[in-house]
């Protein structure tokens, strides 16, 4: 991580779902991003998870919310829910209302909605205007014109509401232990609305700051 100072404004983000429209497809999108001024604070949390893991858990390299037990998922979301310093921003994408010309739209539907994300962030006063910004996004399988395409555009989209100090690094979630962080939260939100499973929700409720429902 670049400095530790607490002028500087950490953001961790990961989605759930998918942008398919098919029948086996999710019917919810959520893109969830976690806000902090010590980044170690939730590498922290994910490390003491992860080390009295047994050796069988550990295989995949990393914690990942989908594959984890209900134990590792409980511990973890308790660990981030005592962290002072974290704020938790979502939006969540009802597919069933997107235009039709939307739906074969998948890169401008994906950067739409993270735009509303930083928006919502810009507007809802949780960073101060000149603080700068260092945005992690877990890099996934995306092409790599597609990852280029997104982090021009936010970069841009930041630059237009006057953010002259953004950065957007890609990271895989198995480099940095944050975005795992993040995995666990952002799952948890999903099931609430794709399962009506509030019961992982409610763990870490108290750190969301702001969930915007797009297309209600």
């Amino acid at each position: 991580y670049p400095c530790r100072c607490h002028t500087m404004a950490y953001i961790f983000l990961d989605e759930s779902g998918d942008l398919g429209f098919k029948k086996s497809s999710s019917k919810w999108f959520v893109f969830t991003i976690a806000i902090t001024s010590d980044p170690r604070s939730l590498e922290r949390a994910v490390k003491k998870v992860w080390r009295p893991l047994r050796k069988k858990y550990k295989t995949q390299g990393e914690l990942h919310a989908y594959r984890a037990n209900d134990i590792t998922r409980t511990r973890l979301l308790r660990r981030l829910h005592e962290l002072n310093d974290l704020h938790v921003l979502c939006v969540v994408l009802n597919k069933k209302k997107v235009y039709v010309d939307l739906q074969n739209q998948k890169n401008y539907l994906y950067n739409y909605t993270a735009n509303i994300l930083l928006d919502r962030l810009h507007s809802n006063g949780t960073l101060k205007n000149d603080e700068p910004i260092h945005l992690f996004v877990d890099r996934k399988d995306t092409k790599k014109t597609l990852r280029e395409n997104f982090t021009q555009y936010l970069t841009s989209e930041m630059a237009n509401r006057g953010r002259k100090h953004f950065v957007v690094s890609l990271h895989t979630s198995h480099e940095n232990k944050s975005l795992q962080a993040v995995d666990f939260i952002s799952w948890a939100i999903f099931r609430k609305y794709e399962l009506g499973d509030f019961e992982f929700y409610e763990m870490i409720k108290s750190k969301i700051t702001d969930e915007r429902l797009l297309f209600p």
